[in-house]
């Protein structure tokens, strides 16, 4: 799965759905019209075509056509695209410094020891390979 361009955002609805290809890896419209929309007392049908033909088009989403019913997958992993929006995010608040983001989230407690140790894994990691660069 390619990175994303970092300049789309997706909409709520646009975002449900790949949730829904993320945790499913493949899907049919219509799968994933009863997965959004499972109490519709309306079909639901071409609003799905829309959201998934828009996604089509912004690269991130697939259609494999070579079958009768066509199936849907992302087209890229839910990691790639929160990163991509991440950045986007901190080169707006914070001229792309992640700093400030990561010093909030520790201070404030929104980041559990687990999640701490592998940041400084990482973060140890990346030391290590500058060392020897």
């Amino acid at each position: 799965m390619d990175r994303p361009n970092a300049n789309f955002t997706l909409a709520n609805a646009e975002l449900a759905v790949m949730e829904q290809l993320w945790d499913a890896d493949r899907l049919t419209a219509k799968q994933l019209q009863e997965r959004l929309y499972p109490d519709a007392t309306k079909s639901q049908h071409g609003t799905v075509q829309r959201l998934l033909q828009r996604l089509e088009e912004k690269g991130l989403a697939n259609r494999d056509r070579s079958l009768p019913v066509h199936y849907f997958e992302a087209a890229i992993s839910r990691q790639a695209y929160a990163g991509a929006q991440l950045e986007t995010l901190t080169q707006r608040l914070t001229s792309g410094s992640l700093a400030p983001l990561l010093s909030h989230l520790v201070e404030n407690g929104r980041i559990d020891p687990g999640e701490l140790a592998r940041l400084r894994s990482i973060l140890d990691a990346a030391k290590d390979e500058e060392g020897h660069a």
